[in-house]
């Protein structure tokens, strides 16, 4: 399997260039984007739009190769999960219930195919 570079899924950031990266299921966030998160839980005063919502289609088209990394990883995390799943004999039907889809769409996302 090839290797991810770990990045911060709110940044961009490789881990490499930050002083902490902080896992979830999938996702990574640095140090500096937990503390800027604290900062805006912390003065939040009201709901506002997302931020994407005022992007020009520039912008927003830059940062589409960024939300397909994320994208990517909580896949490649989701891949690794199942296959653990399987090494331990744990039948399609199981992990396709737990993805509320069947077994055999289980069996199609997830198999090894022969090449």
């Amino acid at each position: 399997m090839a290797s991810v570079e770990l990045r911060c899924n709110f940044c961009g950031k490789p881990h490499t260039e930050v002083a902490k990266l902080v896992a979830g299921p999938g996702v990574y966030i640095c140090d500096e984007c937990v503390h800027l998160c604290v900062d805006v839980i912390a003065n939040a005063t009201q709901t506002s739009l997302p931020e994407w919502a005022g992007l020009s289609d520039d912008d927003l088209l830059q940062r589409l190769p960024l939300i397909a990394a994320s994208a990517a990883n909580i896949d490649a995390g989701l891949r690794e999960r199942v296959c653990e799943l399987r090494n331990r004999g744990v039948s399609w039907a199981r992990i396709g219930a737990a993805l509320n889809v069947t077994r055999q769409s289980a069996w199609e996302r997830f198999s090894p195919r022969a090449t």
